[in-house]
């Protein structure tokens, strides 16, 4: 496992359209379709991969949490499923079932939405503004399998709390790090 950093895209840039199947309803999914009011977060997430499954529990949390407030969360796994069968889609079903997620987890089976995105690792997380504008990018906090800090998802709870009270997002933003995504090789 290769302890990756996110790319960390430039703030303003526009969220890139897809769609994609959800492995929960086995229905088409769009950006657009997703998109909220005020705020949407994009999470590029995994199955098999620790620095995910470390956050997780509390990832589901934060995000039903946020959503009550009208905040949208969409995850998209990109892995390549022939090197990793663990990230398929009838297994993201499933794990999305167990940890009660309350989002689309979506198969980004092509890869080509995480290369819009410069996704570099799972987790990975893009908060846009309701115009679609990147107003975040970065780590769900700073907790990581091998370290001992609590996970509670400050970061990323922080920047919507701003966004949610009309505040500017700090411009100060972490990396997140986490396995890399796992390219195709052609």
């Amino acid at each position: 496992m290769a302890e990756t950093p996110s790319t960390m895209i430039a703030l303003g840039t526009v969220a890139p359209d897809f769609q994609l199947i959800d492995t929960i309803s086995q229905r088409i999914v769009s950006l657009q379709s997703k998109k909220s009011a005020y705020a949407t977060v994009i999470m590029f997430l995994s199955n098999h991969c620790p620095y995910v499954k470390h956050i997780q529990d509390k990832l589901a949390e934060v995000a039903n949490n946020y959503q009550k407030k009208g905040v949208s969360f969409i995850a998209i796994c990109s892995n390549d499923i022939t090197s990793y069968p663990e990230d398929s889609p009838e297994k993201m079903s499933s794990v999305a079932k167990k940890h009660h997620y309350s989002f689309p987890y979506l198969y980004d089976e092509t890869q080509e939405v995480a290369k819009a995105y410069h996704a570099a690792c799972t987790p990975d997380f893009f908060i846009f503004d309701k115009d679609l504008h990147c107003v975040y990018r970065g780590r769900f906090d700073g907790a990581t399998p091998g370290n001992a800090e609590p996970v509670t998802g400050k970061d990323l709870s922080r920047a919507l709390d701003n966004i949610l009270a009309g505040r500017p997002v700090n411009a100060e933003q972490k990396a997140s790090l986490g396995c890399n995504i796992k390219w195709k090789k052609h």
